[in-house]
């Protein structure tokens, strides 16, 4: 059987890292993106040292010329993608008072605009063979009121809301999206004083990447739209 290819961009540190190993575990060809080369190299060696096939791009998904690129050269490797992980994203733990214009214009160009691009990217080649999966790793922060957090809230409600209305149009098509919304993960997104006295609260890196693998590993039959998932003692 062919083994199917996922590309997970965001991949040189936690939630993406840890998909892309996850996935290469269980008979995937994993195709790992992020703007820092040198971690995408460490990626793929310790994937390869395990006997799985994958590859690394470096990918600023920002940016349009640097996504479809990216696609072209996947696809000339591997002929197809069977399933995307929107995993790339940025935040800036500020008031709205304290956020610049360049606040909004960074988390909303990797956030929204990164996702709509390698969507778009994709999309048409999962039209015409009419299967893919589109996975997009969103936050709680799109339904829970959160200070300090209003502009990457408003990117990932653009990035929720645009989703939604994409499943409606793919699903005659066999093409599945669904959004994954995380609480508090331990990984470099947070600040180090922060993680290193709430690590004992937070979820995991791996733990998320497992949901992401039993989402992409239901039937055909079954798409799951939505998971919410938090750290068992709720929002930090």
């Amino acid at each position: 059987m062919k083994k199917k290819i996922l590309w997970v961009t965001g991949a040189s540190t936690g939630i993406g890292r840890e998909i892309a190993k996850l996935f290469s575990k269980n008979d995937f060809i994993v195709v790992a993106t992020a703007r820092r080369k040198s971690r995408l190299v460490s990626l793929v060696q310790e994937i390869k040292f395990a006997g799985n096939e994958a590859s690394a791009f470096v990918c600023d998904v920002s940016s349009e010329r640097s996504v479809f690129n990216t696609f072209k050269r996947i696809k000339e490797r591997y002929g197809q993608i069977d399933v995307l992980v929107n995993n790339a994203g940025v935040t800036s733990f500020k008031s709205f008072a304290d956020s610049k214009i360049y606040d909004f214009d960074y988390m909303m160009d990797i956030n929204l605009r990164g996702s709509f691009l390698c969507i778009k990217s994709v999309l048409p080649q999962m039209l015409k063979k009419r299967k893919g999966h589109i996975i997009n790793i969103l936050s709680v922060a799109v339904h829970s009121k959160l200070e300090n957090s209003s502009l990457y809230a408003a990117s990932k409600a653009g990035l929720l809301a645009m989703s939604d209305g994409l499943r409606l149009e793919v699903r005659g098509y066999n093409i599945k999206v669904t959004n994954i919304m995380p609480g508090a993960v331990d990984t470099p997104m947070w600040d180090s004083r922060t993680r290193q006295k709430k690590r004992n609260r937070m979820m995991t890196p791996e733990d998320i990447a497992s949901v992401v693998f039993d989402v992409v590993n239901k039937p055909n039959k079954l798409q799951i739209e939505e998971v919410v998932l938090r750290p068992q003692k709720g929002d930090l």
